[in-house]
């Protein structure tokens, strides 16, 4: 639904974005992650028409971005990092005025007004003028306003800025709702937002893709092997040695010593050795308190690569 290749852009002398590739499937969420200036918002504004790029290609629905542009507006709704609303109307005449601009034909416009508001749960201040609402409504007037004429894709831009803690729950369901029959790529800078709305992520930094995958797969590859953390009533260098001593065990490291217990925790290359650590511990008559598995998180993944990598400025 989405496929870009080799797109590059200049401004003078600086590359905002270097030879980007990557691919989205219909129906899917993905994350476009990168920290600021890494050529998030610029990808954007090549895909959503808004800036040619100077080199590659891009498509969306089969049409190229720049040689077929009108297709391409008609297939995708735009949710940039500021929506674009006019706050002195009221919310449903609002969406009748996008929706004409869209070209909504009048037989169907009133239909996919009153559908678009039920998504979105707006439809309870369609009559507010839309400077009094809240955030999380304005937002979500926002994403109607993107939806209103049924697009294929959905670019949204920082969708959950700004928000508080009830209103970001409130808008990732919202866009967990909207995949299968929608394709969406969004950006934003709250990676736990990415893992509990995405299927995959693209990963920018400098102006160039540095990885690009699903969460699990990406947090399996950085992971390198599996770490567990143990707690035992046990002297460190004698649990120490008795689980090193199992084959599956690479390395064993002192987290903290007390007076009631010990933490460990222990490195094992792709392979759960928490049944051989709970069965050594027993056999040794010491208190086992916990066993728990640690994974790397999609943070760790995001800071890896965009504090390692070389690229282009943005």
């Amino acid at each position: 639904m989405i496929d870009v290749q080799q797109v590059s852009r200049y401004f003078g002398d600086v590359i905002a974005v270097r030879d980007v590739s990557f691919h989205v499937e219909k129906g899917e969420i993905v994350g476009f992650l990168g920290p600021n200036a890494a050529g998030k918002t610029t990808t954007m504004r090549i895909l959503t028409t808004y800036l040619p790029a100077t080199s590659g290609t891009a498509k969306v629905a089969g049409f190229d971005v720049h040689e077929n542009s009108m297709q391409v507006r008609r297939r995708i709704g735009y949710l940039p990092e500021n929506p674009p609303l006019y706050q002195e109307m009221r919310v449903r005449d609002y969406l009748d005025f996008v929706a004409k601009i869209k070209g909504v034909a009048p037989v169907d416009r009133k239909k996919a007004i009153v559908d678009v508001m039920g998504k979105t749960a707006i439809d309870k201040v369609e009559n507010r003028v839309i400077k009094t609402l809240s955030k999380g409504f304005k937002q979500r007037v926002g994403i109607a306003q993107a939806l209103v004429h049924n697009p294929d894709v959905l670019i949204l831009d920082e969708p959950t800025v700004g928000l508080d803690p009830n209103q970001i729950i409130e808008v990732r369901e919202l866009i967990k709702s909207l995949a299968g029959n929608h394709t969406i790529i969004l950006s934003t800078h709250i990676l736990p937002e990415v893992s509990m709305t995405c299927q995959r992520v693209v990963i920018i930094n400098k102006g160039s893709i540095v990885a690009q995958d699903s969460t699990d797969s990406l947090t399996k590859k950085h992971a390198g092997g599996r770490r567990f953390t143990v707690c035992t009533d046990a002297p460190f260098e004698a649990v120490r040695e008795k689980l090193t001593a199992i084959p599956a065990v690479d390395r064993v490291e002192i987290n903290r010593e007390g007076h009631e217990y010990t933490t460990l925790v222990v490195e094992s290359k792709d392979h759960d050795v928490r049944p051989e650590i709970a069965r050594t511990i027993i056999e040794n008559h010491w208190p086992l308190y916990e066993i728990k598995s640690e994974g790397v998180s999609l943070e760790d993944v995001f800071l890896d690569l965009t504090t390692s990598e070389e690229g282009a400025a943005s």
